[in-house]
């Protein structure tokens, strides 16, 4: 018989305690008027999110068959909305927006549930426009907000909300979910698990695609090549036009199809001629698909970081002899030559190296271009090494 978790909560992994919470919640114990759900990049905040609204209108608490299930976990419940930005941050007239529909009562018997993906990218003033809602609720609104940790949600907001924390699931734990779901075989699997640091949505691209294994292979092998101003230059260039490909590649065919549902809109496809209105519209939105996209060369940027600072991350482990499992074990060989011509302080410097890079772009709008030299210059190898 098996003992994976059944129902909505089925796509959880490795979030057993968190799953028996939600249930009881779904139950009526501990329920809450606003929740705030944390836990590392790729832990399922947003899927324990909408596992939870799907239990809270279902009327067995999350079967996961009936119209109410169903409808959620497809994002189409009339009373269940799940709010995520592909911008840089969540602006206040966004939040007006939800607190209008949060003060109205749901088109069911049940409840009325606004789901806020990336939480920490609400503004001051959006927050200040939230801060209301959540402390005087309407009687049958849920809000669900959902952030990496706590402090990146406004003090005043977190302390009205009940804390749902999720942890990284494990190795095994995503493997077992990857040939479960994937049909994947095992050492494949395997592999991805690990590479992925327990981020689901990372494991099941490794998982199902070769060209997303190869780039990681590619950003992986760089740290032992790093041993001049050449090579940092050429991987620093390297990462980001790798970065713009891959994001471009995600957000032109949504770009041309918004443009295209404007057009049609105006009805300029139709009649050959611009309305007045049509060029502010059209302005608005190519602001917005800029906005996207270097958000996406962003997040594409920021994954290979991470896969950066699991090398040194293992090369730390190697050097201390602890004999703990290994994020990248095919490159135990090329991990043992880094060894040898680096210290443990200068390779934690260099994951701090990573850390500031990634703070510099996400943080303070440095372009990714001149924070990806500056990084790589600072991973350089020591003068006359040659792993």
């Amino acid at each position: 018989m098996s003992t994976e978790p059944g129902g909505v909560w089925g796509t959880l992994v490795g979030q057993r305690p968190v799953i028996e919470t939600l249930r009881q919640v779904a139950a009526g114990q501990g329920m809450s008027h606003a929740f705030l759900f944390v836990g590392p990049p790729g832990s399922g905040r947003s899927n324990a999110a909408v596992a939870l609204a799907a239990a809270l209108q279902c009327e067995q608490q999350g079967c996961g068959s009936c119209h109410s299930c169903t409808t959620v976990l497809a994002g189409s419940h009339a009373d269940v909305a799940v709010i995520r930005t592909q911008k840089l941050s969540i602006g206040v007239d966004e939040v007006r927006e939800l607190v209008r529909s949060a003060a109205l009562a749901p088109a069911g018997q049940r409840w009325q549930i606004l789901i806020v993906e990336d939480a920490d990218r609400l503004t001051d003033q959006a927050c200040n426009a939230l801060l209301k809602s959540i402390e005087e609720p309407s009687a049958r609104t849920v809000w669900i907000l959902c952030a990496p940790t706590v402090e990146d949600v406004l003090q005043t907001i977190r302390s009205r909300c009940r804390l749902i924390s999720l942890a990284t699931p494990s190795t095994s734990d995503v493997a077992a979910f990857l040939a479960r779901t994937e049909s994947v075989p095992e050492d494949l699997a395997r592999y991805a698990a690990r590479a992925s640091q327990g981020h689901i949505g990372r494991a099941r691209a490794l998982a199902r695609d070769e060209a997303t294994r190869n780039r990681r292979r590619e950003v992986i092998g760089w740290p032992v090549r790093l041993t001049g101003l050449g090579p940092c230059m050429t991987a620093a260039g390297n990462l980001h036009e790798r970065a713009k490909e891959e994001a471009e590649a995600i957000t032109q065919e949504l770009d041309t199809r918004e443009k295209a549902d404007l057009d049609s809109s105006f009805g300029v496809v139709d009649r050959g001629r611009r309305p007045r209105e049509y060029g502010p519209a059209l302005t608005a939105l190519e602001k917005a698909q800029r906005t996207r996209a270097k958000r996406r060369v962003l997040d594409v940027v920021d994954r290979s970081l991470m896969d950066l600072v699991s090398v040194y991350r293992d090369a730390l482990l190697l050097a201390s002899g602890s004999g703990v499992e290994l994020v990248n074990e095919e490159l135990r060989g090329d991990l043992a030559r880094l060894v040898r011509v680096t210290t443990p302080e200068s390779n934690l410097a260099r994951i701090e190296a990573i850390f500031t890079a990634r703070e510099q772009m996400l943080e303070f709008n440095v372009p990714a271009a001149l924070a990806l030299e500056s990084m790589m210059v600072s991973l350089r190898l020591p003068e006359g090494s040659r792993p």
